[in-house]
């Protein structure tokens, strides 16, 4: 719902700000006081076309604001949009006060507003909508077909990863083979069998000077006159000397730890042997395991992984002709479902058209388009069994072809059918209804060229369709003006030497002082007397 709108510098607007709410609002003024001005003001929010032009004479730039509050379920947020026009120069739009482009504006406000009339942003207008709201009126259950679809996207995907033409299989299914035998042959096992090689490397690679220096090593601790001894001396020298006991016992811990280190020395000495074949085939499997790595894989792991998916590929390719019949059968048999839930949805459309055509077409009667036809046209024939091929067609005047919505020229005409069309869907099936819809309606020129008990009648279908959404007109008629929940009045007059347009919203003796203006021109008493007659009606 649109809350707040702020309107800077766009044509006869200097500044406006205007506060909107629930239910039926009905813009009203003279003719070319600016109401038109509002409209654009919103469907440049929804992403319409920007032109310099529409910059106020002397403002560097036209700007737009609006406020939605977007409603889900029991959650309520806040949207900010904001286009601005500048004199010279692209337009720029804004997102909760963030840059963004004019497609993104237009699809964040595609489910807050629709424009009705001579206005390119109106959702009934597209085939998909058009086709939701046939399916919402006939109660159409679409979640069997679309699972059916989803199965058959699901069975053709497995079909196309099995794999390839013949040919492609078998040249595959070779390379596939081969690697796996390279990589059987191998015998993979363990991730980290390169980082035990290579340290089993460094020991061989070296082993002549690797024991030469465990044995110099040795003799430095144990030969005669060499650490041991020296070490023990110290010990002898501290011993029973009360000044060293604490370093004394140190000292002796310190031999007995050398002692040990003696031991371990001399085994691993012993266990360092040359082994030049061990070193060779060390080497070669390390080379091996590189070559296997450039080919499939970073590392090991990796390596190891690929080992098995090429496995369970081989598999697959080789069991394509028992799992391919089997896919095939499966495809066959939801392809049959597929078309039964297609029929199916298919007949209900094409028989709940001329029912919503005919509910459209008495809405549009009341609506002072009585001689005005509605059709639906659903697709059929083996290329559309479901009719997902919706088109609503309109014809205003006897001996007019029946021509799509999008290709009606009259704004008046197309802004009453479509809100038929709304009232059809929202007022007279209100239990098909969504509820999620909360979108704002405006409605320019609905009420062009007709009066009277036409013009109540209008009047009373915009009120009814203001109790499931807001809803904003721009009408010259004290009929339906009086029958809106509230009024907002654009005047204009000269100030400085130029047009400046003033939007306020009127109640109590203001508002029918303006209905009794849009009667007769005046606020005479008789004027007034016949404006509170037509407020009293909206009780």
């Amino acid at each position: 719902m649109l809350v707040e709108l702020h309107i800077e510098g766009l044509g006869v607007i200097e500044r406006v700000e205007l506060v909107l709410g629930e239910g039926l609002t009905a813009l009203t003024g003279e003719t070319g006081a600016g109401k038109t001005m509002l409209v654009e003001a919103i469907e440049l929010l929804v992403g319409g076309r920007a032109d310099a032009s529409m910059v106020r004479p002397g403002a560097a730039e036209a700007r737009v604001d609006g406020r939605f509050v977007v409603t889900q379920g029991d959650d309520e947020s806040e949207v900010v949009l904001t286009r601005v026009v500048p004199a010279d120069g692209r337009s720029r739009a804004y997102v909760n006060g963030r840059l963004s482009t004019v497609t993104s504006l237009a699809e964040i406000a595609a489910p807050l507003v629709d424009l009705h009339g001579q206005h390119a942003h109106q959702s009934l207008l597209a085939a998909a909508t058009q086709r939701a709201a046939l399916d919402r009126f006939a109660g159409i259950d679409l979640g069997p077909l679309r699972a059916t679809r989803a199965r058959l996207t699901e069975l053709d995907a497995e079909l196309a990863t099995l794999g390839g033409d013949e040919r492609a299989r078998a040249r595959e299914i070779d390379l596939l083979r081969f690697q796996v035998d390279e990589l059987d042959r191998a015998g993979l096992g363990d991730p980290d069998e390169d980082v035990r090689l290579a340290e089993e490397e460094a020991v061989l690679a070296d082993a002549v000077a690797h024991r030469e220096a465990g044995v110099q090593a040795l003799g430095l601790l144990t030969d005669d006159e060499a650490g041991r001894d020296l070490l023990g001396r110290a010990v002898a020298a501290l011993a029973g000397r009360s000044p060293y006991g604490e370093l004394e016992e140190r000292l002796a811990a310190a031999l007995a730890e050398l002692d040990d280190l003696a031991v371990e020395l001399r085994s691993v000495s012993e266990t360092i042997e040359e082994d030049p074949a061990r070193l060779e085939s060390i080497r070669e499997r390390r080379q091996l395991l590189r070559d296997l790595g450039r080919k499939y894989g970073d590392d090991l792991a990796e390596v190891m992984a690929y080992h098995r998916d090429a496995e369970d590929r081989l598999r697959a390719l080789e069991g394509f002709e028992q799992r391919a019949a089997e896919l095939e059968a499966e495809r066959s048999a939801a392809a049959a479902e597929e078309r039964d839930a297609a029929r199916a949805v298919g007949e209900r459309r094409r028989a709940a058209a001329p029912q919503l055509a005919a509910l459209v077409e008495r809405r549009l009667a009341d609506l002072a388009m009585d001689r005005a036809a509605i059709a639906i046209e659903v697709g059929d024939g083996p290329d559309d069994e479901s009719g997902e091929r919706v088109q609503f067609l309109l014809a205003a005047n006897p001996g007019s072809p029946l021509l799509p919505l999008t290709r009606v020229a009259s704004g008046g005409e197309l802004a009453r059918a479509m809100l038929a069309l709304r009232l059809a869907l929202t007022v007279e099936i209100p239990t098909e209804a969504d509820p999620g819809d909360h979108r704002t309606l405006v409605f320019d020129e609905v009420d062009a060229g007709i009066g009277g008990a036409a013009a109540v009648a209008v009047g009373a279908a915009l009120a009814d369709l203001g109790e499931h959404h807001q809803v904003l007109v721009v009408t010259h008629l004290p009929q339906v003006a009086a029958l809106a929940d509230r009024q907002v009045v654009v005047t204009k007059h000269v100030r400085d030497g130029s047009t400046v347009a003033e939007v306020r919203e009127v109640g109590g003796d203001d508002r029918v002082g303006e209905l009794a203006r849009m009667l007769s021109g005046d606020d005479g008493d008789v004027s007034r007397e016949h404006a509170r007659s037509l407020l009293g009606r909206r009780t």
